[in-house]
């Protein structure tokens, strides 16, 4: 899935979904690069710095290896690629995203 994210605040990318997905927020404590979240029900959150945190965010996943992920997105508006290493099968990921509700 091909993506153009925005900047925001100094340390996140964000893309505002057409759709709301289901979503269980809780609060993480704290924010670690990579994570990918959702902020609200269809905002998509890619954070590229760490900091502690008092929002609620439904986590998506994470990338796996965040060496140089701050200078790859750099300070502005960007284009992400995002890919599974192992595909999941469709019945999976119904699963976890109905289980949540």
């Amino acid at each position: 899935m091909t993506i153009a994210m925005n900047e925001l605040n100094g340390n996140v990318k964000f893309f505002d979904l057409p759709d709301s997905l289901p979503a269980n927020a809780t609060n993480p404590g704290a924010i670690h690069a990579g994570d990918l979240m959702l902020y609200g029900s269809n905002t998509l959150v890619l954070f590229y710095k760490s900091f502690s945190t008092s929002y609620n965010y439904p986590a998506i996943g994470r990338v796996n290896d965040i060496k140089g992920l701050t200078e790859a997105l750099g300070s502005g508006n960007v284009t992400i690629t995002f890919a599974l290493q192992e595909p999941i099968p469709v019945a999976n990921i119904q699963k976890k995203l109905f289980d949540k509700q």
